[in-house]
């Protein structure tokens, strides 16, 4: 492992805290002790993995749930899969946040919700393909052209959306991961987006920020790809398989979480970080 300045320290090694079977570890997002929450998509559960790494399932009967996000205000969302496919609230109260697009059930739009990230406001942008954003009364719409959309993450101001995706045009020539990339958007007042941008090369999954704005992105064959706020690689974190998204959490949340996902066998593990995970909302 080669240092980052100011993002890790040289020969730090990711650890192994937990291993599990079905596609049952993604989304995952930093509690309040030091932990995480994980979406469990086979099991339909919500895991927890606390501090010390005890193991426990606060939420369960998500209907295939996929990735979780929680807001400012400590509302926790989750996309639920299944058929019937919606965006849930799981907490403070349990419901059904948003299912309609266009006067059709969310499945009518095509695709699978895959990934989301919930605003301040109540709301939550999600991807399915494309992306989209459920304001806070539930009410979905389209946003911007990009396609082949996955992880999601909004930034510590809530004034730019960060998605993993591509605009039109090929990859350059040795592009990390082959080319993926990271799609950014200018959040305004009502929640709608505009000034779609490519603004980084590298990103194929999840995404976590940091205290700083550095975003930390999963791509594959080419480990957690380190980006700076004006869309430039910074750095490489080299992971022992591929990763498909990563959290800040632990103490101080100076810990970066990363989850192995081949929908077959799940592994999560754990890396020390100098860098600070953003600590006004749980990711």
């Amino acid at each position: 492992m080669t240092a980052i300045p100011g993002v890790i320290a040289a020969g730090q090694k990711w650890k192994s805290i937990w291993t599990g079977t079905g596609n049952n570890a993604d989304g995952i997002i930093a509690t309040k002790d030091g932990g995480i929450l994980a979406a469990q998509n086979t099991n339909s559960d919500v895991m927890q993995i606390d501090k010390d790494g005890k193991v426990s399932f606060p939420y369960k009967d998500t209907n295939t749930g996929g990735a979780l996000s929680m807001n400012k205000k400590g509302e926790l969302f989750l996309v639920s899969r299944g058929l019937p496919q919606a965006i849930l609230e799981l907490a403070p109260r349990r419901q059904i946040f948003a299912n309609m697009y266009n006067g059709d059930a969310l499945d009518c739009a095509g695709g699978l919700v895959n990934d989301l990230s919930a605003d301040s406001k109540g709301g939550v942008y999600f991807t399915m393909g494309g992306v989209y954003y459920a304001n806070p009364k539930g009410v979905i719409t389209k946003q911007g052209t990009v396609t082949g959309t996955n992880g999601i993450i909004l930034s510590t101001d809530d004034k730019t959306l960060y998605v993993t995706g591509r605009l039109g045009g090929p990859a350059p020539a040795g592009a990390p991961g082959g080319g993926g990339g990271i799609v950014a958007f200018d959040v305004q007042p009502d929640g709608s987006l505009k000034n779609e941008r490519q603004f980084a090369m590298v990103g194929s999954d999840g995404t976590a920020i940091d205290s700083q704005g550095r975003l930390y992105t999963t791509t594959r064959g080419a480990g957690v790809q380190v980006v700076g706020r004006d869309g430039k690689v910074i750095g490489e974190i080299p992971t022992p398989i591929d990763f498909i998204t990563v959290a800040f959490s632990g103490p101080d949340k100076k810990t970066l979480y990363g989850v192995a996902n081949n929908q077959r066998f799940d592994e999560i593990y754990t890396i020390p970080m100098i860098a600070q995970g953003f600590k006004g909302r749980a990711k």
